[in-house]
C-alpha cells in the first residue's frame, strides 16, 4: 500500500477498497500518513463522495484505532443522544438525567464548541468543580450509580477520528457527510451503547442547511448504527431560530435547570420530551411518562447526583458576565424571524466560543433572547442582551446582529416551524 495510490483512487472518483480503507487510517493514526496527505484524500473525499460500504469500512477503522467500552455490567439499557451542533442547544442537560430519571442509563460523550456552535462540555464547566475529564472507571461508576453521565470521550476512543477531526476543521472539509457520518458514529459505537438518537440539526445555525442534506446524514449514520448492532433513529429538528432564549454556557445551564425545575422555554421542554420518548423507546422502556418526570422533580434530583458525582456544586452560583448591553427592536409589529447563525456568531464573539481548540472561553458571555420569532415587539423595547467580560467586544458582537431579525407590520400572522421535522428510522 502506499498512500498517492490511495489519494488517486477516490480523486478519480474510485471506490476505495477494505484494504485500502484499514490501511491509510492505521497509517495515519500511527504518522506513516502525513497530514498534508490526508488533507488532500479528506478533500476528495469531500468532493466525490463514498458508497455506503466504503463509510462502513472508514467507520470501522476507526474504531478499529483504539478501545471499545463495556456497559453489560449496568442494570439498565443504555441509550444515548448525539446532536449535530447548533445554537442554543442545551437539550443534553436537561435531557441526560431526565431518561435516566425514566430508567434507562445515558452514557453522553459530549465535545466542546468550536465557532458558533456551543459545546456541552464547556457550559457544564460554568458549574463550579464540575469535571469533564472522567477516566473509564469513574464514568461506569457515576453511570451506575445517578444513571447519566455528561464526559469527553477518553483519548483511547477512536482516536483516529480525534486526529483526524483536529485535521478536517482547519482544511475546509468539515462538511463531507462520509466524514461527518463516520466520526460521530465511530466514538458512538465505540463507547458501546445499546441504542442511540440523534438529533440532526439543520438551518441557518446548523451544518447542515437545506433539509435533503440533513436526510442525507440521517440516513448514513442510522444504517451505520444499524449495521453494527445499535438500534439507531435519528430526528432532524430545525435550527434557523436559536433554541430556548439563551445562547452561551452559564446562561444556558441556568435555563436547563428552569426546564428539569418543571419550567422554561417551550422550545426546548417539546424537544427535549421528543428525543427523551425516542430514547426510551429505543432501550424498550415503554411505561415511563418523561413529562411527568419534570414536574414531579425526579429528573432535577438525577440532575443533582449527575453533577455531585462529578465534582460539581448544584447549589453553586453560577457565573455573571461582568458586562451587559442591551439591543433594542428599532420599530412595532411582529418578529418574524431571529437568525441562529447571526446570534451564534455574536455569543461567539462575546467570548461563549472558541475559534481554535485551546482557546479558552467566558463562562458568563453569550446572548439573552427577549423575544422570539411569532412575538409581537414594541419599538425601544428590548430585544437581545448582550453579556461578556470583555466589554471592547460589544461593537465586533453588533456588526454580526445587523441583518439578524425581521419585523413584520403589526398583525402580520405568522407560522413558525415545526421543533421536529422528520423522523428517519
Amino acid at each position: 500500500m502506499d498512500v498517492i495510490s490511495v489519494i488517486r483512487t477516490k480523486r478519480d472518483k474510485g471506490e476505495l477498497s477494505p484494504e485500502q480503507i484499514d490501511w491509510v487510517i492505521d497509517a495515519y493514526t500511527r504518522g506513516e500518513v502525513a497530514d498534508e496527505q490526508m488533507s488532500a484524500l479528506a478533500m476528495a473525499i469531500l468532493l466525490n463522495g463514498m458508497n455506503r460500504e466504503e463509510i462502513a469500512r472508514w467507520t470501522a477503522a476507526m474504531i478499529a484505532s483504539g478501545e471499545r467500552m463495556d456497559f453489560s455490567s449496568l442494570s439498565r439499557p443504555t441509550a444515548d443522544k448525539h446532536s449535530t451542533g447548533g445554537v442554543g442547544d442545551k437539550i443534553t442537560l436537561p435531557l441526560a438525567p431526565l431518561v435516566a430519571a425514566c430508567g434507562a442509563a445515558v452514557p453522553q460523550l459530549s465535545g466542546r464548541g468550536l465557532g458558533h456552535t456551543g459545546g456541552t462540555l464547556d457550559k457544564l464547566e460554568s458549574i463550579p468543580g464540575w469535571r469533564a475529564l472522567l477516566s473509564n472507571e469513574e464514568m461506569l461508576h457515576v453511570l451506575d450509580t445517578t444513571g447519566a453521565v455528561i464526559c469527553a470521550a477518553g483519548d483511547g476512543l477512536a482516536p483516529a477520528d480525534k486526529k483526524l477531526y483536529a485535521l478536517r476543521d482547519v482544511t475546509g472539509t468539515v462538511e463531507a457527510i462520509p466524514l461527518i457520518a463516520s466520526s460521530i458514529m465511530s466514538k458512538k459505537i465505540a463507547e458501546g451503547t445499546g441504542s442511540l438518537v440523534l438529533d440532526v440539526k439543520v438551518g441557518t445555525g446548523a451544518f447542515m442547511k437545506n433539509i435533503e442534506d440533513a436526510r442525507e446524514l440521517a440516513r448514513t449514520m442510522v444504517g451505520l448504527g444499524t449495521d453494527s448492532g445499535v438500534k439507531t433513529v435519528a430526528l432532524l429538528t430545525d435550527m434557523s431560530t436559536p433554541l430556548g432564549l439563551t445562547a452561551g454556557n452559564a446562561l444556558e445551564v441556568r435555563e436547563s435547570v428552569e426546564v428539569l425545575a418543571g419550567g422554561g422555554p417551550a422550545d426546548v421542554v417539546e424537544l427535549t420530551i421528543a428525543l427523551a420518548k425516542e430514547m426510551l423507546e429505543a432501550a424498550g422502556i415503554k411505561d415511563a411518562d418523561p413529562a411527568k418526570a419534570l414536574k414531579d422533580g425526579s429528573a432535577m434530583d438525577h440532575w443533582r447526583r449527575m453533577i455531585a458525582a462529578q465534582g460539581g456544586d448544584p447549589d453553586a452560583t453560577l457565573p455573571v458576565a461582568r458586562e451587559q448591553h442591551v439591543v433594542t427592536a428599532p420599530s412595532t409589529g411582529v418578529l418574524t424571524r431571529l437568525d441562529a447563525y447571526d446570534i451564534g456568531i455574536a455569543a461567539w464573539r462575546l467570548g461563549a466560543g472558541r475559534a481554535r481548540k485551546e482557546d479558552p472561553v467566558q463562562a458568563g458571555a453569550g446572548v439573552e433572547l427577549h423575544a422570539k420569532p411569532g412575538d409581537t415587539v414594541t419599538a425601544g423595547q428590548p430585544l437581545l442582551t448582550l453579556h461578556t467580560d470583555t466589554p471592547e467586544k460589544f461593537d465586533y458582537a453588533l456588526k454580526s446582529l445587523s441583518g439578524a431579525w425581521d419585523i413584520a407590520e403589526p398583525g402580520t400572522e405568522f407560522a413558525a416551524n415545526p421543533i421536529v421535522l422528520d423522523r428517519i428510522a
